[in-house]
């Protein structure tokens, strides 16, 4: 089997569902923001801060390649398939699943107490922050529309979205 990769903006549930979709299908699960923290000694936002966005964007891909062969549900971090070919290297060396929500239905996600854990967001007002979303999706939705599988977040089940991934690989076997 070849990993499942979970693509989509911050706040679409990449891992949250993705811990649920490993143990339903008896697989590890792989949070690359995780690994990067372990493997880097040092959260991202510090990374980022210190080293600036080209060093982490080079850095993230290199993780995310050495995911090949894995057998496991992977959770990227949001911008990871918009850089450099990952998302050419996703769906070649797995399965890419899409979890899928609107600007509005990510603001209500977002907007919570815990924002203060996105550094990226914590300053914005509301409207920024609803136009932050907007902007960011538009730029990033050419690469997520490009998964296997697109998921509507909102009204999909754990359950569908195991049958979505069980169909995709029957499909490839055919």
């Amino acid at each position: 089997m070849k990993p499942i990769f979970l693509i989509g903006f911050m706040g679409s549930g990449k891992t949250t569902w993705g811990k649920k979709l490993a143990k339903k299908m008896d697989l590890p699960f792989v949070d690359l923001d995780h690994v990067f923290v372990e493997e880097y000694k040092m959260d991202i936002p510090s990374y980022f801060k210190l080293h600036g966005e080209e060093q982490f964007r080079i850095a993230e891909q290199q993780i995310l390649k050495k995911q090949a062969n894995t057998d496991a549900v992977i959770s990227t971090g949001g911008g990871t398939p918009c850089f450099f070919d990952n998302m050419d290297w996703i769906v070649e060396n797995g399965i890419s699943v899409y979890l899928f929500h609107t600007p509005q239905s990510l603001y209500a996600r977002l907007n919570t107490p815990k924002i203060v854990e996105r550094p990226a967001l914590k300053n914005l007002s509301n409207e920024e922050l609803l136009a932050f979303i907007e902007e960011k999706l538009e730029e990033r939705s050419e690469h997520y529309e490009r998964a296997h599988i697109k998921i509507d977040q909102i009204h999909t089940s754990l359950e569908e979205i195991e049958e979505r991934i069980q169909n995709h690989l029957t499909e490839k076997t055919i």
